[in-house]
């Protein structure tokens, strides 16, 4: 019983590290572009979760079949929310590429309560549930009910995503612009690189993970809320700076760390310490090893 225990609170812990990690992958893209933390990333996962449920209810009226309505609503977020962080990086970082660093943290700042508003005003301040769209996935009963089919689900989507990340970020001409970019912006321009479309691509990417996240935690919780974003933000940048904020492969490690580390907090001691386990968490590495577990020594760019 005590494995069984031991083995369900790992596998929800790989769920929960899983979203934090996709959540972190858009702050470290981001971070490692322009070096900055867009603090409106988590309303983009929440607006994903938001789109996804419209979409499926729409679908549902019209008789499609549910892991049909899931595609396509995982779908429809994805390309709402990345037109949103397309947007988002027009209006709240690009006018102010040239100002003091504080002036587009602020703004990001405000343009995530503009969203939270925005969703409040829009739909409703209650949770709102989200439909069971997956099918039963039999060979679960194999492994002992440890792991759902939403929790495959999110475990499978989360690897796949982050592979199909670290291979564009390496091997393809725009990933490799991206990080020429990161380098420096300067002598990517020189070298003809469109840094503006760069950084633009950047947030779009970033978006697309957050709203993969939404549809999955929603489709995972049965549940949505305007305010699902913020804590979840919060967790994905310590995840972030936990790995390391700029590694990609950091992002994937810190998420895992955390979510694992509030599952066995919850399981053996109480729920109610899981969030203040986060921002210790937070508060113990930016004091001993602000670089995080996969980071490197940063040198500021000037």
């Amino acid at each position: 019983m005590d494995f069984l225990f031991f083995t369900e609170l790992f596998f929800g812990g790989l769920t929960r590290g899983s979203i934090y990690a996709l959540i972190a992958l858009g702050y470290t893209l981001v971070y490692g572009i322009i070096g900055l933390i867009n603090f409106a990333h988590g309303e983009i996962y929440m607006l994903g979760a938001f789109t996804a449920l419209l979409v499926a209810g729409a679908l549902g009226l019209c008789g499609f079949p549910a892991g049909g309505i899931l595609l396509v609503s995982a779908l429809a977020a994805v390309v709402w929310c990345s037109a949103y962080g397309y947007t988002l990086e027009k209006v709240a970082y690009q006018p102010l590429r040239s100002a003091p660093r504080l002036s587009p943290l602020i703004s990001a700042i405000g343009m995530s309560i503009f969203l939270q508003n925005y969703v409040l005003l829009a739909q409703t301040s209650d949770f709102v549930p989200f439909p069971n769209l997956l099918p039963p996935m039999d060979f679960l009963e194999h492994i002992g009910y440890v792991m759902g089919p939403s929790d495959f689900l999110i475990l499978m989507t989360s690897t796949l995503a982050m592979i199909a990340l670290t291979l564009f970020i390496r091997f393809t001409r725009l990933g490799k612009a991206m990080r020429a970019t990161a380098q420096n912006r300067k002598m990517a321009l020189l070298l003809g690189i469109n840094a503006d479309r760069i950084i633009s691509l950047t947030f779009v990417v970033g978006s697309t993970l957050a709203a993969l996240g939404g549809v999955l935690i929603a489709s995972h919780m049965g549940q949505v809320n305007f305010g699902i974003g913020f804590l979840a933000g919060i967790k994905a940048f310590t995840a972030a700076v936990l790995g390391g904020i700029g590694s990609i492969p950091g992002a994937m490690v810190g998420g895992i760390v955390l979510g694992l580390a509030e599952s066995f907090t919850t399981g053996y001691f109480s729920g109610n310490y899981e969030d203040m386990l986060a921002f210790g968490i937070l508060i113990l590495i930016l004091i001993f090893r602000p670089d995080g577990i996969l980071g490197k020594a940063s040198v500021q760019k000037v």
